[in-house]
């Protein structure tokens, strides 16, 4: 598996994948990545500590993802990234949380020193779709209200059930209400929730003008970014 790569395009950065323990939720109901996750802290800390010895600083961002949030990150890999952070001179730091941890950002904020981009995977801003379906366990209502403490939601598209209503008013949102943004095409994988061919064309046809949108980055596999398998 990849787990350092270089982004050159939009919003050019280092990214690094790293392992952690257990997401707090882990039952989304279309996700497999907490597979890479685990419990013994020796050898998640062995492991991300040689990833991030690869940093350079070259572009003054680094993006620190991992199967789940931020906040699932051991102490000492939080502390090396944060030496890092000030060795290779990083001037700001992308981050992802799941909602529920929406409320410690500005303590991750002040424990790093730089700024931080907080991404959220919202995957849909259909609340019914997002916890009957997808069960995300993510109780917002409106996308006004993940804006107050997010910075850049994820959204995911080309899922049996959705439907092209849902996805124009997901683009819509993003673009009404955040700066950036990341939408995922969805691949299909272990669990039982399915890709709909049809509906990804649709939407890499009618949505393909957001390849050229400098705020939006458009996944269409999952190794996109570099990193993954």
């Amino acid at each position: 598996m990849e787990r350092y790569s270089v982004i050159r395009e939009k919003h050019p950065r280092e990214i690094v994948l790293l392992k952690a323990f257990p997401c707090a939720w882990g039952r989304c109901a279309f996700c497999d990545y907490t597979d890479d996750n685990s419990r013994d802290e020796e050898a998640i800390n062995a492991l991300n500590f040689q990833v991030l010895s690869r940093v350079t600083g070259q572009m003054g961002v680094l993006e620190v993802i991992n199967s789940g949030s931020c906040f699932e990150l051991p102490e000492a890999t939080l502390l090396e990234i944060r030496r890092i952070i000030r060795e290779k001179q990083i001037q700001r730091l992308f981050f992802e949380s799941h909602w529920m941890y929406r409320n410690r950002l500005q303590q991750m904020r002040d424990f790093m020193g730089v700024p931080i981009t907080f991404k959220i995977g919202v995957e849909t801003f259909d609340n019914d779709f997002r916890e009957r379906v997808l069960n995300k366990h993510a109780d917002f209502q409106m996308p006004e209200e993940v804006a107050r403490y997010f910075d850049s939601p994820c959204l995911m598209v080309g899922i049996q059930g959705q439907t092209r209503e849902m996805i124009d008013y997901d683009i819509r949102m993003l673009k009404q209400h955040f700066r950036l943004g990341t939408v995922n095409v969805f691949v299909n994988n272990t669990t039982a929730i399915r890709r709909d061919e049809e509906l990804v064309r649709w939407f890499l046809d009618t949505y393909g003008w957001l390849r050229e949108d400098p705020a939006v980055e458009v996944l269409v596999e999952n190794t996109d970014f570099g990193v993954g398998d």
